[in-house]
Parts: structure tokens; sequence; C-alpha cells
């Protein structure tokens, strides 16, 4: 099976999106969990808004896709996406960071979105 190429100019978009530390990290968390934006909050330390701020980017890029649940939106990495491939083998590259889930979990502050 050929590996699909991906046009230089989206390729330099793509690494440019993910060239910041907290959205890199977030699409690695989001490669094996979905997410809940007040769990990104807790684990980021960061206020909503500018968590929702890289979480839009992501989405604009339609790297990430945001599902409703009652007042809770959750996110979740767009395995659909074209460049999906392109994106998961730079992910295969970084180490897993569901440590930070496992540390949510333990502070009491991983959140049932349901």
């Amino acid at each position: 099976m050929q590996e699909s190429t991906v046009e230089i100019g989206k390729a330099a978009a793509i690494l440019k999106l993910l060239g910041d530390k907290t959205r890199l990290t977030m699409v690695k968390m989001l490669d094996t969990n979905d997410y809940c934006v007040c769990e990104f909050v807790a684990i980021f330390n960061m206020s909503q808004p500018a968590i929702s701020q890289h979480l839009r980017k992501l989405r604009d890029a339609e790297l990430v896709q945001e599902t409703r649940r009652g007042q809770w939106m959750i996110y979740s990495l767009n395995k659909e996406n074209t460049y999906y491939p392109f994106v998961h083998s730079l992910l295969s590259h970084l180490p897993s960071q569901d440590f930070q889930l496992k540390q949510l979990e333990e502070q009491g502050l991983r959140i049932s979105c349901d």
C-alpha cells in the first residue's frame, strides 16, 4: 500500500498549527481519548477561553471534531480527515500523554460529561 502524499503548503500549515506545544499535546492526547474542554483546563492549567481558542484552531483545520453532550463539548481527533495519516505518523514519534488522564483521575478531576 502506497503512502498518500501531502501537498507541501498543507503540510506546512499543519506543522505550524502543531508547532504550538499545547496544541501538539492536545492532539496527542486526543489520539487515544476524547476530552471535555473542562478537562483540558485542568490539565493545562489555562483559562477556558485560552483552551477554546486552541481547540477552535484545531477544529478549523478539521483535525479535531466536537460533539455536544448536554452542556458539555467533547473533543475527539478527526480520524476521517484526509490528513489524519500524516498527523498520526507525526504523533507516533511522540511519547504517550495518557499519564495526563491518570493524573486528572487521581486528583478527582476527571469529568464525566455525560
